[in-house]
């Protein structure tokens, strides 16, 4: 996917695809291949793709976004009826859908009034259900299986979901579809988990929604957009800036800011790019007020704000009205920064489990190393635990594999840092911000600072290259086993139903569930290939087409309890 092109509306990608014929359709995943490697050029909000020597396909995007399918033009005798411009939209990022203030979309609130109790509507019963088919059809096909013309449906689905009022269900299901190009193309931002997280959102809403009522109803439908309210005179400190780089072609930097109570508040620069400007958007001006800081100097300084307005999560507004200047910050160890980090650990984390904040304030002690199929860890004892500090980002072009190497070459230092939680049975979070190794005085935010074999103790860094560094094997053999049944989990998102279709022994594994007092866990995975491996026969000997919907029901019932005992599993593993 080129971060070159400008992003395209869910609903111009699924009409351009859907107009295709059945012979287009079959050779639309091969045309976007081929359109990839194609030259791009910019011309103002125009973006030109040489199509071969004699031809162009141009994108208007006159706001950022392609909105609307004559938008998208291209110069082949075939137009506009060619395969070429339904790659293309295949190919350039998910915009986000604008299109949702049709008359069905109303407001939570009017819907209170209307109804009594507050149900779903028809219009939304029957766009969830087409969200539900899109991606058990996704599910059923895999990664690998679920090309263009899938996504194009996932990507309607969303849009009529989005314009039925269900915002979550809409967003989530491109997520997946952002997921899925992503793995297609081997991008490295791509996570296998993150895909799995998206399709069980998708379902999981999905299955719920038809049935509830009132207060449930209304968490599950969503919001279009979040709403900023007014919070009046802020005192901020700055406490550190991570890189925001998403899949989906989005990039840039927030910056996290605390105020005398300890609530979190942050200042975000995201807009479309890649891995460059993540990197130099610590360097630019923070867009609140009047105020000269630049995101990198005001994780470090502080803010006084008037008139400032906040969404939900926390994120500040830069409206018109809001006034910002710059105030003395406070470090780590002084009030009142420092309070953050005397909450003890096991609350931070039952809070992040709860839904809410996930960063994590932790003092640490670093042990060295661990080697994992996804790269090496950092080790440490914090708050009584062994941990495994992760990195945030894996692009080359931020720096957070390397300082995690120098960093496992310091054992014994001991650093406060900050943290993102990643659920797990084991304690596990993703470095974000840290403590300078011998300069107690300064802060290192992890994606944007690199640090240097200079920068460590000298005794760690003379030890280190005198022995090197020995990697610790990660091994789960003293987690339960719950493993087995999320790998399967896993493998249904990445390969699809086939997979788990395969000839193949699974009483093994039911065996070892049951021995571990996982009998539940046992019971959904012996379904799970059951349902995989369902073929009736007709009449005449014939193989029925496959049920996607009981597989997915399957498959939803498994993530759901994998999911809910990696949350037990995790609480009781932070707690010493």
């Amino acid at each position: 996917m080129s971060p070159q092109l400008p992003p395209v509306a869910p609903a111009v990608t699924a009409e351009l695809v859907a107009a295709l014929s059945p012979r287009l359709r079959k050779r639309l995943d091969s045309g976007i291949a081929k359109l990839a490697d194609r030259p791009v050029v910019r011309d103002g909000a125009v973006v030109r793709i040489a199509v071969d020597d004699d031809t162009d396909l141009e994108l208007h995007a006159p706001d950022g976004a392609v909105r609307g399918a004559d938008a998208v033009r291209c110069g082949c005798l075939l137009a506009p009826d060619c395969l070429h411009r339904a790659a293309a939209a295949s190919l350039a990022p998910v915009a986000e859908d604008t299109d949702s203030a049709a008359p069905q979309d109303r407001s939570a609130a009017e819907e209170d009034t209307a109804q009594a109790p507050e149900t779903s509507t028809p219009e939304q019963r029957a766009a969830v259900r087409a969200v539900q088919l899109a991606t058990s059809a996704v599910l059923e096909a895999g990664t690998d299986g679920a090309g263009a013309v899938l996504q194009a449906e996932l990507l309607r689905a969303a849009h009529t979901a989005r314009l039925a009022g269900l915002h979550r269900a809409a967003a989530t299901a491109v997520s997946v579809v952002t997921a899925l190009r992503a793995a297609r193309a081997a991008d490295p931002a791509y996570h296998l988990t993150d895909l799995a997280a998206g399709v069980y959102d998708v379902l999981s809403v999905a299955h719920r929604l038809p049935s509830a009522s009132s207060g449930e109803l209304t968490a599950l439908r969503g919001t279009a957009r979040q709403p900023y309210r007014p919070d009046g005179s802020l005192r901020l400190y700055g406490l550190f800036s991570e890189p925001v780089l998403t899949a989906s072609g989005y990039a840039g930097a927030v910056t996290w800011t605390a105020d005398a109570e300890g609530r979190l508040y942050q200042v975000s620069d995201v807009a479309p790019g890649g891995a460059g400007r993540a990197v130099g958007a610590a360097d630019r001006t923070v867009r609140i007020g009047d105020t000269a800081l630049t995101h990198r100097e005001l994780a470090r300084a502080g803010l006084a704000v008037s008139g400032a307005t906040v969404s939900p999560t926390g994120r500040l507004g830069a409206g018109a009205g809001v006034r910002a200047v710059r105030a003395p910050g406070a470090g780590w160890h002084e009030e009142p920064v420092a309070r953050l980090w005397a909450e003890p650990v096991p609350d931070q984390i039952a809070r992040a489990l709860a839904g809410g904040r996930d960063l994590l304030f932790l003092d640490v002690t670093l042990t060295g190393t661990a080697a994992e199929a996804a790269g090496d860890c950092l080790l440490a004892e914090g708050a009584g635990v062994p941990l495994r500090l992760t990195a945030a980002h894996d692009d080359p072009a931020l720096p957070h594999r390397d300082n995690l190497r120098l960093l496992s070459a310091a054992p014994g230092t001991r650093l406060r840092v900050v943290a993102r939680l990643t659920p797990a049975p084991h304690p596990r979070a993703q470095l974000l911000a840290a403590e300078h190794p011998t300069r107690a005085d300064t802060r290192l935010d992890i994606g944007l600072d690199r640090l240097q074999g200079a920068d460590l103790p000298t005794t760690t860094a003379a030890a280190a290259a005198a022995t090197g560094s020995v990697p610790v094997s990660a091994s789960p053999s003293d987690e339960a086993p719950i493993h087995l049944l999320r790998r399967r989990v896993h493998q249904a998102v990445s390969g699809g139903r086939p997979v788990l279709a395969l000839p193949g022994d699974t009483r093994a594994d039911a065996r070892q569930l049951r021995r571990s007092g996982l009998t539940t866990a046992a019971e959904l995975l012996t379904d799970l290939h059951s349902a995989a491996a369902d073929r009736a026969h007709d009449v005449f000997g014939r193989l029925r087409p496959t049920d996607p919907d009981r597989f997915a029901r399957a498959w939803l019932a498994a993530a759901h309890y994998t999911r809910e005992l990696d949350r037990t599993l995790c609480l009781a593993a932070w707690t010493p």
